[in-house]
């Protein structure tokens, strides 16, 4: 076997590609938008290289046919937040043979090891977590936009390498099609109404205002988690770029307590059912039936992310988003299913939440961890 770096449009097309070899008799399979990959090895589309460093190869068998791929990468403003200096790797494909992948893991191993760090996680991005994080162990059904979606036989690729659970990364599901719990909607109506609380949507004339009023949030409510690193504008910016094609403004909400941004929830229609079937290609062909299914319309929406500053935790403002997005959804009749993904064991206050929803088990990811 030959391991090579991907360093010119060959490699990078190999790279791309290798998944239609790994996933080839999944029907669950959905490939992601080749595009959304390389824009996170990207110097002037990814942010975290202002602050961070990847590189990514292929792996090649003795007949020159690409049978694996992984990447490694530093992101400098996270790395030393650990007991000891960690990387990350990511966007592991690797078909079903230990030699195999112990080759990727070593190569990736020894670039992270010679930049001076003493452990890894993965598979994860560099870039936010809210997309391609994590290794799927559970629920191994179509994924939304954005989720990682993995043969069930790598967990055992990455445990015989040594990796072992840091975290898990649970997703659940809503039903649209059923009401709320009674006392959950109870709750949430009872806090919607109170006067010191008023609700807006997401509004891209005002996009700048509402991003400031996240990163506000985001950074209050998330700050006491271990390794937490503040988000930036300029990430937030750059995601609702990439959301731009796909968003409903009235789909992403914002509470406020006395005008004071308080807490907010990220929506978006699932756009893999908009790209299945495309290849991850996006040529004009790809780009009608997008817009053609767009145009018809998703029955899954993704909520990415949801935060909470500290102040305004455990009084119900969460509930009182989703009633306001009910508001909305539920007259359209178009939406089927809310996913919420995805939330750390360790969150129990958003577990609980999902719970008060009436949220029932989707998925399992694994974030692994491994000490050199």
């Amino acid at each position: 076997m030959n391991i090579l770096p991907v360093n010119d449009n060959a490699s990078k097309k190999e790279f791309l590609e290798v998944v239609n070899f790994i996933y080839k008799d999944d029907v669950n399979w959905i490939r992601p938008l080749d595009a959304d990959i390389e824009k996170v090895f990207d110097e002037k589309s990814n942010p975290f290289f202002k602050h961070g460093q990847c590189i990514r190869w292929i792996l090649k068998n003795d007949q020159n046919q690409t049978i694996g791929r992984i990447a490694a990468f530093i992101n400098e403003k996270k790395a030393h937040n650990y007991d000891v200096p960690t990387g990350g790797i990511g966007f592991f494909e690797c078909l079903d043979d230990l030699q195999a992948s112990t080759l990727l893991f070593d190569t990736a191993k020894s670039w992270l090891q010679h930049k001076g760090m003493k452990a890894v996680e993965g598979p994860i991005n560099f870039g936010e977590n809210d997309t391609f994080w994590g290794l799927l162990v559970e629920g191994f059904t179509p994924p939304s936009y954005g989720m990682n979606y993995h043969r069930p036989y790598y967990r055992s690729l990455f445990e015989n390498y040594g990796f072992e659970t840091a975290y898990e990364q649970l997703t659940n599901h809503i039903n649209l099609t059923i009401p709320f719990p009674a006392r959950f909607t109870k709750i949430a109506n009872w806090v919607a109404a109170k006067p010191d609380y008023s609700f807006e949507h997401f509004k891209k004339a005002e996009a700048d205002k509402y991003i400031n009023h996240l990163m506000e949030i985001y950074n209050d409510g998330w700050q006491d988690f271990e390794n937490f690193v503040p988000i930036k504008k300029e990430t937030l910016k750059e995601s609702f770029k990439q959301m731009e094609v796909i968003m409903d403004e009235k789909l992403i909400w914002f509470a406020y307590a006395n005008g004071e941004p308080a807490a907010f929830v990220v929506i978006i229609p699932d756009a893999n059912q908009m790209i299945k079937g495309l290849n991850g290609k996006l040529g004009l062909i790809q780009k009608l039936k997008f817009a053609y299914r767009r145009w018809l319309g998703v029955t899954r929406m993704r909520a990415i992310v949801m935060g909470t500053k500290t102040s305004f935790q455990k009084l119900g403002l969460e509930s009182a988003l989703f009633i306001k997005l009910g508001e909305y959804v539920l007259p359209k009749n178009q939406y089927k299913e809310l996913e919420l993904s995805w939330v750390g064991d360790f969150n129990e206050k958003m577990i609980a939440i999902h719970e008060a929803t009436g949220a029932t088990f989707g998925k399992r990811h694994l974030t692994m961890r491994k000490t050199f």
